[in-house]
């Protein structure tokens, strides 16, 4: 019984120190890459094989498949990448786990101790954050190692132990068992990497034979689709039909080597001397030879995932859907165009609001999941809307159309910046949530009303870009005067709530915030209202400062 206890906790107490290690290497890693990890994924995915090399080269980093396949889902939610492109980053990313259980079959746990010791100076008397992100890489790596001997300890007993050898024997003659206890373990460890260097460990201590390592790493490769796989429930469908995808291209490659289970194993055998080493590099081969074999099926994985999840996503298109180029040499119906994006941009910035002030009034986080995404959208449409009225400007223009385009430009400015304040809300809800703050029932109904007309100020300014109604454009003027006096009212109401104790002081400064946010979106309106009725107003020419964001 003592010795149950002791292999239990040192097996335990080893995977814990491994899957901590794992994550803190990894943490080390993309801290050092910082934000190239994502623009690398965003960019360099153009045709499959870059697609598959970013997958590997990123998982390589962040020492996870699963991580980089909710990573592209994300990125497919928010629309920065097609389906397509997707299934060829994940395939990548199949072959970037490997490298973990690979540097496992080196037998490098000697190199544990040093690394911990090398990795917390780093961390302590480094001065430069990239010195210390390379001290916790180098520390993760330790308590990697650290943890692999201390479970790899833990189980010598079981070398002798007929319960377990029984069952190692039924995964070598019955490698379907071995795959289904490779993708429940994995699903719960949620990664494969940890699977795969328990079983190459596992392996090295002579615990495992060849056949009963490489079906319960066939087994860590199904497993490890569930994490994508949950991150998608909330997400739209595209993102749904991305997290399922890789799952179909895993089960079809292991159906493939299944089928050529033996044969494979056997070549594997005469090539590496050891066990670990040849359930590691099986592994890789595996992964290679699945992503090169179903690399060309990618338009027809793409259409099998569209059959089994139909119907219509409303995921919103990141970039312009309006803005045509070839328009340029029209520039009235280009300026028309650049309104119609505007009136996009608009009408998003109006959803933002909406949903920031409904997260901010119910206390439900569930409103700020696409809160992130709509402004990533507005922001990507500022700069495209810029750029083609700045190569716009370029054209012969009438005195009127400079002066829409001038206006144009401003107006985009402005909605950048309401999406911006939105955002700020947002944030102000997430920390009522988090923290639980009340309000009293008199500063919600004052909450609400300003609310209320702010986001109609938001909605009629947006309004005349396709209207051109100049006394609707004089009206916001008018409002935004009385939302200014309405703000310092509320302020001066709310101090003295604060002063006489009946408000809760954390609660008052995020309603003196949140009246803050509003008034300044009120004030952009009435920006918006100015430029589109051309109103005189002596305000600096945006082209100069505009080419230089368009060009950046």
């Amino acid at each position: 019984m003592q010795n149950s206890l002791t292999m239990s906790f040192g097996l335990i107490g080893g995977l814990g120190l491994f899957l901590y290690g794992m994550q803190l290497m990894a943490d080390g890693l993309q801290k050092m890459a910082g934000d190239r990890l994502r623009r690398l994924i965003e960019v360099l995915t153009g045709t499959p094989i870059t697609g598959m090399l970013v997958g590997a080269a990123v998982t390589v980093l962040v020492q996870s498949s699963s991580a980089t396949s909710v990573m592209v889902v994300g990125f497919v939610n928010a629309g920065l990448m097609t389906l397509a492109q997707a299934i060829s980053v994940i395939m990548g990313a199949a072959i970037g786990t490997t490298v973990t259980a690979f540097m496992v079959s080196l037998k490098l746990t000697d190199l544990a101790l040093p690394a911990i010791g090398i990795g917390f100076l780093l961390t302590i008397i480094g001065k430069r954050k990239r010195t210390k992100f390379v001290g916790q890489a180098i520390l993760g790596f330790g308590v990697l190692f650290l943890g692999l001997n201390i479970m790899g300890d833990a189980m010598m007993p079981l070398r002798t132990n007929t319960v377990f050898t029984g069952l190692m024997l039924n995964f070598s003659q019955q490698p379907l068992l071995g795959v289904l206890a490779g993708a429940l373990f994995t699903a719960i460890v949620q990664s494969s990497s940890a699977t795969s260097s328990l079983v190459v460990a596992l392996a090295a201590e002579g615990l495992l034979d060849l056949n009963s390592s490489f079906a319960l790493m066939l087994g860590a490769n199904i497993g490890t689709t569930v994490t994508a796989l949950l991150a998608s429930l909330p997400m739209k469908l595209t993102a749904k039909r991305a997290a399922l995808a890789p799952l179909l291209f895993k089960v079809a490659g292991v159906v493939i080597f299944m089928v050529l289970f033996n044969p494979f194993l056997a070549i594997i055998a005469k090539l590496f001397p050891t066990v670990s080493r040849q359930a590691a590099n099986a592994n890789i081969l595996f992964n290679v030879a699945n992503a090169l074999i179903m690399l060309p099926f990618i338009p027809v994985y793409e259409r099998l995932v569209e059959r089994l999840l139909p119907g219509v996503d409303s995921t919103e298109p990141l970039g312009a859907i309006y803005l045509d180029k070839n328009l340029l040499g029209t520039p009235s119906v280009a300026l028309g165009q650049a309104a119609k994006e505007l009136m996009r941009m608009g009408n998003l910035a109006i959803q933002m609001l909406d949903e920031s002030l409904t997260a901010f009034d119910s206390s439900d986080g569930v409103h700020l999941t696409e809160i992130a995404q709509i402004e990533d959208t507005i922001d990507q449409l500022e700069r495209d809307i810029v750029d083609y009225l700045v190569q716009l400007s370029q054209a012969s223009l009438s005195d009127e159309q400079s002066e829409r385009l001038n206006a144009l430009l401003h107006v985009s400015s402005d909605l950048e910046r309401i999406g911006d304040h939105a955002q700020n809300i947002a944030d102000l809800a997430d920390y009522r949530i988090e923290h639980r703050l009340p309000l009293s029932n008199e500063a919600e109904a004052e909450l609400t009303d300003m609310s209320t007309q702010v986001r109609n100020l938001v909605e009629n300014a947006v309004s005349i870009l396709t209207s051109n109604d100049q006394a609707g454009a004089k009206r916001v003027i008018d409002d935004e005067g009385s939302i200014d006096l309405l703000e310092k009212s509320l302020r001066r109401q709310h101090i003295k709530r604060l002063n006489s104790g009946t408000c809760f002081p954390a609660s008052g400064i995020l309603y003196l915030d949140l009246i803050s946010n509003l008034e300044r979106i009120a004030d952009h309106a009435n920006n918006i209202a100015e430029e589109l009725a051309g109103i005189e107003e002596k305000k600096p020419n945006p082209l100069s400062k505009m080419s230089q964001i368009a060009n950046s």
